[in-house]
């Protein structure tokens, strides 16, 4: 009995941990993914459906959480067009150089980021983003809710598409003409965003796009127990604590700690960004490393162990 029960321990534990290794991308994930510039971004749905257009998109883990775990890796020079989400759109920069652009055609303002900054992008305002490094570069997304809605996309997105075969349907899924799909007779084609709902969302400058991002060397709330630290970066009582659904952290560990946490009966989602953590659920282990990401059970018990020689930093997101 007990050799079965650590079977089905390991089962499970395989299905709550994304390794980065492992990762199923969706090329053609969005009505702009054969645009110039555009067409080589790799989609990630990690934990919930996301918001890809696209029906083939592989999801990981499909257990509702009451948020989103998602990525994005782009190569040098690859962007993703200007769009705006109905839920938070939360961004952490695990590899790579990164500019945020805003507005409709993105010249309204930009900011910079870079490994081990965040940025919580509201709702009701164009946003897009490009990788400006030289190397591949990989975001490690959460969007709120379970179902984060529709992308609305800027106007000329719609007009780029045409030229490549690519139809947006209102239900958000693409049909791909160069495959010889069509149209089916009964569904709708998704209309090209009005200047109405233009004028409807909120401008950003660059002052308003700073409030919504967290540099890695930024002085925040930060909780200290020894060697072992907990930034707080979105919740009630972090910098960014207007409502998203979810709190994240960022803890950072030497070598040789460990933090034991209490059992929660709520969504608790890791992400490694640097070194190797251990975590020991129940009576589990699951060695991770950058850029994984694992679900822990609710009301299991949880420590956290920095299992090599470096520091190790994780992000925590904790649903409400």
């Amino acid at each position: 009995m007990e050799a079965a029960s650590k079977e089905e321990n390991a089962i499970a534990a395989d299905s709550r941990i994304v390794r980065y290794d492992d990762l199923v991308p969706c090329l053609g994930a969005f009505i702009d993914s054969r645009t110039p510039g555009s067409d080589k971004k790799e989609n990630f749905t990690i934990i919930g459906p996301g918001v890809s257009e696209n029906p083939d998109q592989h999801i990981h883990i499909a257990e509702p959480h009451g948020f989103n775990i998602g990525g994005a890796r782009q190569p040098p020079g690859c962007t993703n067009s200007q769009h705006s989400h109905n839920t938070a759109e939360v961004f952490y920069i695990h590899k790579g150089k990164w500019a945020f652009t805003m507005g409709e055609f993105g010249d309204d303002t930009e900011i910079i980021l870079k490994p081990g900054d965040l940025i919580s992008i509201p709702t009701n305002v164009f946003r897009g983003f490009e990788n400006v490094g030289e190397d591949m570069g990989y975001l490690w997304a959460v969007l709120g809710g379970d179902d984060p809605g529709r992308v609305l996309w800027a106007p000329k997105v719609f007009d780029m598409a045409k030229d490549y075969g690519l139809v947006l349907l209102e239900n958000g899924s693409l049909i791909d003409t160069t495959k010889g799909e069509v149209v089916p007779k009964d569904a709708k084609v998704m209309p090209v965003t009005t200047r109405e709902q233009i004028e409807a969302l909120d401008k950003y400058d660059f002052k308003d796009l700073r409030e919504c991002c967290i540099m890695s060397e930024e002085d925040v709330l930060t909780e200290k127990q020894g060697s072992v630290s907990r930034r707080k970066l979105i919740g009630e009582d972090a910098k960014l604590g207007w409502p998203h659904g979810f709190s994240v952290s960022e803890y950072r560990v030497n070598a040789g700690e460990e933090i034991i946490d209490d059992k929660l009966n709520k969504p608790d989602v890791i992400f490694v960004h640097e070194g190797e953590l251990r975590l020991v659920v129940n009576d589990d282990i699951w060695d991770l490393k950058a850029g994984d990401t694992a679900t822990i059970p609710k009301q299991a018990s949880r420590r956290f162990e920095n299992a090599g020689q470096e520091t190790v930093t994780f992000v925590r997101v904790i649903g409400d």
